[in-house]
């Protein structure tokens, strides 16, 4: 049967100062008025039902991931440190093979911005179908609309089925001349939608992630808390797809961001007639290409252009679009009463 993972961790840093460790980004509505965790899991309507999608997620954000998406309390997996997406991705696919041994599984990102969910639910649909046919871990790569540097790329190989492929290579987030030059290529983005049978994941698990190799007794024994003490953290690229020949890519032709910065939000969400986004009480004049957001206190502003404004949790936060990727640089060296959010 088919099952899906919903990974949801996330500390809280990259919409500073309206994300919180508590409130990150996949609990805000980048992407629709819903918050983005809460499109995930509608995404999967007709596709996998809600008793077998399973959510990864820290202590910290259990309780309020669990109101916000009414999935039963025992689909709610709760690590005991986060130790990124291979012992998260390993430990939800071992549980779903634990109540269906001929478990496929898809494993999906909570903070994605997806437009066509039909178009999603096709390749998504597809992707699982391959693997099980296949016998092979199957991700689906993008096909890009830009020489983007801040994702990875999948370079395609040999034909297996139609428009499925071998993966020849992935590339992490080239610069913009290689990324260029991969799309000319016919390279796809690095999504992170993955599909799988249990039992494949498994062995090529067993075969390649060394970092995990330490816990897998703790797992199979279903001591989670020592799994996760034991192993190292490592993500599902690194310790398995990178270094496996049993993974194949198809491309998915349907809107996809994953919402990395402020700047994102020009893609994700609707613009007035002079290219702004705007949440919350805003008045502005003569002012184009900004993002602004306030969830308190009107924001009025003039003449501006190409700006981020955000005024949330007592902070106040102007730059410029350009910068929003750097924001972390900003953030961090501020005075802790600063930074810290309440």
């Amino acid at each position: 049967m088919r099952w899906a993972v919903i990974v949801a961790g996330g500390s809280g840093t990259r919409f500073w100062p309206l994300s919180t460790p508590a409130k990150p980004k996949q609990l805000l509505p980048l992407a629709s008025p819903e918050p983005l965790v809460v499109d995930a899991l509608r995404r999967l309507e007709g596709l996998v039902p809600l008793e077998r999608t399973l959510l990864v997620t820290g202590p910290a954000l259990a309780g309020p991931l669990g109101r916000a998406l009414g999935l039963p309390p025992a689909n709610i997996l709760v690590e005991p440190r986060a130790a990124s997406t291979a012992p998260a991705l390993l430990w939800a696919t071992a549980e779903a093979a634990r109540r269906d041994p001929d478990a496929v599984v898809l494993s999906l990102h909570s903070d994605w911005a997806i437009a066509e969910n039909e178009g999603f639910r096709s390749d998504a649909g597809q992707a699982m179908a391959a693997a099980a046919a296949h016998d092979l871990l199957v991700t689906v790569g993008i096909v890009p609309t830009r020489p983007d540097t801040g994702y990875g790329y999948i370079v395609p190989g040999a034909p297996i089925e139609s428009t499925i492929r071998k993966v020849a290579r992935f590339t992490e987030k080239p610069n913009a001349s290689a990324a260029a030059d991969l799309i000319k290529g016919g390279a796809y983005w690095n999504s992170g939608l993955f599909a799988w049978t249990a039992k494949r994941l498994r062995a090529e698990v067993d075969a390649h992630a060394r970092e995990l190799a330490a816990g897998l007794p703790a797992l199979d024994k279903g001591d989670i808390a020592g799994f996760f003490a034991t192993v190292t953290p490592v993500s599902i690229d690194v310790a398995v797809l990178e270094r496996s020949q049993r993974v194949a890519v198809l491309p998915g032709f349907f809107s996809w961001d994953d919402v990395g910065t402020w700047d994102a939000l020009l893609r994700t969400l609707p613009k007035d007639a002079s290219g702004n986004v705007l949440h919350g009480v805003v008045h502005l004049d003569a002012s184009s290409g900004n993002v602004i957001w306030s969830d308190g206190d009107p924001i009025v502003v003039r003449g501006v252009n190409d700006l981020v404004i955000v005024h949330a949790n007592g902070r106040i936060l102007v730059m410029p679009r350009s910068a929003a990727a750097d924001l972390k640089s900003l953030v961090d060296p501020l005075p802790r009463p600063v930074r810290e959010l309440p």
